[in-house]
Formats: structure tokens, sequence, C-alpha cells
């Protein structure tokens, strides 16, 4: 008798375990829905409120490059003297006061734009450096002179950054 009480509870409580547990796996599967779709809709707020931040880093860092662009560079920041010494340095300080101002602007773009940029900037000041040892360059006019002449021959160091820049930014939109 026993047994046959025991027996009639399993035939009843089984249909109730089943339900629970389709409940419980229907319940859970919603939870997880509206949790990713949360998530979703505050990425989605964070890339709207951060987007524009991160194109006026880009354009930041756009300007950076096109302002120590050599020939840009050269016609805004004249010799003040005649020693080629005294412009190399007045143009790697006026490089590296542009670097800095836009320097917080690295945390908005990626790694590798920000290793092409800072080498753009390393390399133009190498140019100018490599440019100021010669020999046969004995004033800052001379300077000026062989850094844009040599210019004429390649492209600047700039547009290596600048044309990550411009990929990463078709990247994104």
């Amino acid at each position: 008798m026993d047994t046959d009480i025991i027996l009639e509870y399993l035939i009843a409580l089984v249909p109730a375990f089943i339900v629970g547990f389709v409940a419980f796996y229907f319940f859970k599967s919603h939870l997880e829905e509206n949790r990713q779709e949360r998530n979703f809709r505050l990425r989605k707020k964070n890339k709207d409120q951060t987007l524009p931040l991160v194109l006026q880093a880009y354009e930041r860092y756009t300007l950076f490059l096109e302002r120590i662009t050599p020939g840009r560079l050269l016609s805004r920041v004249k010799p003040i003297g005649d020693n080629k010494y005294d412009y190399e340095n007045l143009l790697v300080k006026t490089i590296e006061q542009e670097f800095e101002h836009n320097l917080s602007q690295q945390i908005y773009v990626s790694n590798d734009c920000w290793r092409a940029i800072k080498a753009s900037k390393n390399a133009t000041i190498n140019l100018i450096r490599q440019s100021s040892m010669s020999e046969h360059i004995s004033s800052a006019q001379k300077l000026q002179e062989h850094i844009l002449t040599e210019l004429l021959e390649k492209d600047p160091p700039s547009e290596t950054g600048l044309s990550y820049i411009r990929s990463e930014v078709r990247r994104m939109t």
C-alpha cells in the first residue's frame, strides 16, 4: 500500500517537474535575452556618445600630421638667425610642442594608429636632424632649402600616418 501511494505521488510529480524545468529554462532564456538586449543598447548609447570624441581625436592627429609635414612646417616656422643648429632645434621643438598639445587624444585611437603617428613624428624629426648634419649645409636658410628639395623626391614622413588614419576612419564609418 505504501508503494502504491509513493508511485501515485511520483506519477503526479513527474509532470510537475517537467513543467517546472521547462518554465525555468524559458525564464532563464528570457532573462538572458533581456540582458543581451540591455547590453546592446548600452553599447550603442556609449558608441553614439564616444564616436564624436574618437573622430575628433583622428581629426586632431590629422591636423598634427599636416602641420608637421616639412613643407608646411618650414613655411610656418622661419629661421630666426643664420645658425642651422638653432633652426634645427626650433623645428624639432615646434614638432614636440604640437605633439604634446595633442597627447591626450591617444586614448581614442588604436595602438597601431598611435604607433604610426609617433613613427611619422620621429621620422620627420630624423629627416630634419639628418639634413642638419650634412657638411654641405652651412646656414639655416640652406637647411630649409635642403629639406624642401629632399621632399620633392619623396613623400613626407607624415604621409604614412595620414594614410593610416584615413584607412582606420574608413573602417569605422
